[in-house]
């Protein structure tokens, strides 16, 4: 009996034991579930061994209704209009559709040039179904950005984000208004940055753009790439199609860079493009291990521009390109874009690895043509009016043609000065008998001419000077 009583103790004492260590361990801690009707229920119990916190938050989606009312009324439909001759019927009009962002309550818009290029007569929709004409006050080719201006106030409008700050993975959201449609919201994640797809074209563009999975159509073009908090962080411009519709890649413009154009175009009429003055190309992993880097993030320099940036600030060739103003830089493309924010004449940063060693080193940036200051003129003034376009010698022009002046870039045919047949590369050095020295000299003192104009200069590679005369009006 008393055998059977001591039992008894041992099983009730054991139980009470297991009790109290399973209450220690784990009783604090519960697993939440909800039910059909959506209450919180309690379940099960987590291990304090894992340091599991006691509430979970919730995977639910993001909540995209804010960032659509506030993107959504500042997204117009844009129509461009280009007169074309045709010698049956008289003429006729031909153009492209495609969105804008509106950026100021007094009317600054942004758009892509793609949508806007050579078109005369454009003409923006608002949401409400508003109908405005709008004036161009400047486009860029580089970055397919163009900043058009109507005439209202009191608009909405979208504020800018940092788009530095935008993480892979993120939600954003695209938003357009194609065909007259009013607003189209598609939501998707950021799949990739610094994306450069070669389509752009040409040796001075910017392709360092935000990649998404969110859907944008051909009409979306110049359409708002947004954030969950409604922030602009960059301009839908391009995706990558074989059936000429929506295939899972999308592309924008960032919103820094963007910001950088549209300041450049308000101001001046022209961006302000800033250059390194090198050739460069990106790293692999076999060249990184050749160069004895830490990895294959960075940009080779494979040429120095001669009298560039570059040059001024003792790089050379192998010289490999880490960051910016703190910036890292990983590919060509951000390095790009990085240098493209910047104006010629203002100061950078640069750290790069040369042999084996981590290098810091100040510079100033400048332009195409080697100059560290702000170009006044586009070059384009005299196009309309007169048929041709001008800019200003580089220095190696200079060197080798020994000559000062303004170099002529295009000809249009039929055109005052196509009748005169002056040819692209005339260097202009004198009008009507006074010296030019650059670009700006040569608009001023043709456009303050009265009528009759002459044109002194020379070809490179000929000895002789050619004179052209016109008059300006007919």
């Amino acid at each position: 009996m008393r055998k059977y009583l001591w039992l008894s103790l041992v099983c009730v004492g054991s139980s009470l034991l297991s009790v109290f260590i399973y209450s220690s361990l784990w009783g604090s801690k519960k697993v939440v579930w909800t039910d059909e009707a959506g209450e919180s229920k309690y379940t099960g119990l987590v291990d304090k061994l894992f340091n599991s916190r006691s509430n979970f938050n919730s995977a639910a989606p993001t909540n995209f209704t804010v960032a659509a009312d506030i993107a959504t009324p500042a997204v117009v439909n844009i129509k461009a209009l280009i007169g074309s001759e045709n010698s049956i019927f008289g003429g006729s009009l031909t153009g492209s559709s495609g969105s804008g962002v509106i950026l100021t309550p007094d009317g600054y818009l942004v758009t892509n040039h793609h949508v806007v290029e050579k078109s005369a007569d454009i003409k923006v929709t608002l949401a409400d179904k508003r109908e405005y004409k709008a004036k161009m006050i400047g486009t860029d080719q580089s970055t397919d950005i163009a900043l058009l201006k109507i005439e209202e106030f009191n608009l909405p409008f979208v504020v800018f984000g940092n788009s530095d700050s935008v993480r892979v993975g993120e939600w954003v959201l695209a938003v357009g208004n194609p065909f007259n449609l009013e607003s189209t919201v598609t939501a998707g994640i950021v799949s990739a940055k610094g994306r450069n797809i070669n389509i752009l074209g040409g040796g001075a563009s910017i392709e360092s753009f935000i990649q998404t999975d969110a859907a944008v159509n051909p009409g979306n073009s110049g359409g708002a790439l947004v954030n969950t908090a409604g922030e602009l962080i960059g301009v839908n411009t391009a995706i990558i199609t074989e059936s000429g519709s929506y295939e899972g890649y999308s592309f924008a413009v960032p919103s820094n860079l963007v910001q950088k154009v549209i300041r450049d175009l308000r101001e001046f009429g022209l961006v302000q493009r800033a250059f390194l003055g090198v050739g460069i190309q990106d790293l692999d992993a076999e060249t990184a291990k050749d160069l004895e880097l830490p990895n294959a993030e960075g940009v080779l320099i494979n040429r120095i521009t001669k009298g560039g940036a570059a040059e001024d600030a003792a790089l050379e060739v192998g010289d490999v390109i880490i960051a910016v103003n703190n910036a890292k830089v990983r590919s060509t493309a951000e390095l790009q874009e990085y240098v493209g924010r910047f104006r010629p004449g203002e100061s950078v940063q640069l750290e790069y690895w040369r042999d084996g060693k981590k290098i810091r080193n100040k510079l100033q940036l400048k332009d195409g043509n080697n100059i560290a200051g702000i170009a006044r003129v586009r070059g384009d003034e005299l196009e309309k009016e007169l048929g041709f376009a001008l800019r200003d010698l580089s220095r190696d022009e200079k060197r080798r043609m020994r000559v000062q002046g303004a170099i002529v870039t295009s000809v249009r045919r039929g055109s005052v000065v196509y009748d005169t047949n002056m040819q692209p590369g005339f260097v202009i050095s004198s009008v009507n008998g006074n010296r030019v020295n650059s670009t700006a000299e040569a608009i001023d003192a043709i456009q303050s001419a009265y009528n009759s104009l002459s044109l002194d200069g020379y070809y490179e590679g000929e000895p002789d000077l050619y004179s052209y005369r016109f008059k300006k009006k007919g």
